[in-house]
C-alpha cells in the first residue's frame, strides 16, 4: 500500500488520482504507524513552507518522514521540505537533501507556471526520460543545485528539478499533472523498493 502523507498542503487528492489510473491503492494519512508500514510513501504538497513544517513538527512527522526507509517521493512542496532550509518564510526543512530553496528573483515570469523539459538527467526515477519530454511546474521557489540532484530545470536559473539520495527522490515538477511522461517517473518511482 502507497501512503501518501497528509499534511498543512493541498494537491494531495490528484496524487491519489494519479495512481488509481496506474492501478496502485493509497491511502491519505498522518499517521506515523500507517506511514512506516507503506511499501512507498509520497509527500506532495502545494503550499506555503512554513505553516506545512509547523504541522509536520507538531505532529512529530518530522522525525517519522526522515528516518523511512522505504522509498519516498516528496513533490513540489515536497521537495522543498526535504532539503536543509527555505527563504520562504526562513523555514528549517528537513535535511535530507543539503541544499537551500531560494525565492525567483522578482520578475514577471514568477511564479514559473507551465510546461519544461529537463537537462542533465540520470538515475533509476528518471528512466525512460529524454530531455525532449516536458513536465508540468508551478512553484516562486527552487531547490539550489548539489550533489544529490539528478536532474536540472533552467527557467530564470538553472534549478534542481529532481533530487536522489538513497531512498528519498524528489521532483520540483508535479508528474501527476503531466501527463503520459509523469506517469512515466511515477512508475519508476514505484518499482524502487
Amino acid at each position: 500500500m502507497v501512503a501518501i502523507l497528509k499534511y498543512n498542503a493541498g494537491n494531495i487528492t490528484s496524487v491519489r488520482y494519479a495512481l488509481q489510473r496506474l492501478g496502485f491503492d493509497s491511502i491519505i494519512t498522518d499517521e506515523p504507524e500507517h506511514l512506516a508500514s507503506a511499501s512507498h510513501v509520497i509527500f506532495p504538497g502545494v503550499g506555503e513552507a512554513g505553516s506545512a513544517m509547523s504541522y509536520l513538527k507538531e505532529r512529530k512527522l518530522d522525525e517519522v518522514i526522515k528516518n523511512l526507509k522505504q522509498p519516498v517521493l516528496g513533490i513540489c512542496l515536497g521537495l522543498q521540505l526535504l532539503c536543509t532550509h527555505s527563504e520562504e518564510a526562513d523555514t528549517i526543512g528537513l535535511s535530507v537533501f543539503p541544499t537551500i530553496v531560494r525565492k525567483f528573483p522578482d520578475t514577471d515570469l514568477v511564479p514559473h507556471m507551465g510546461w519544461n523539459n529537463l537537462t542533465a538527467i540520470h538515475g533509476s526515477l528518471l528512466e525512460g526520460i529524454t530531455t525532449a519530454d516536458n513536465f508540468y511546474f508551478v512553484h516562486s521557489f527552487y531547490a539550489e543545485p548539489c550533489e544529490n540532484t539528478v536532474g536540472f530545470c533552467e527557467y530564470i536559473l538553472p534549478f534542481s528539478a529532481v533530487l536522489q539520495k538513497d531512498n528519498f527522490f524528489a521532483t520540483q515538477f508535479h508528474p501527476e499533472k503531466s501527463g503520459s511522461v509523469g506517469e512515466k517517473i511515477l512508475l519508476n518511482f514505484l518499482k524502487n523498493s
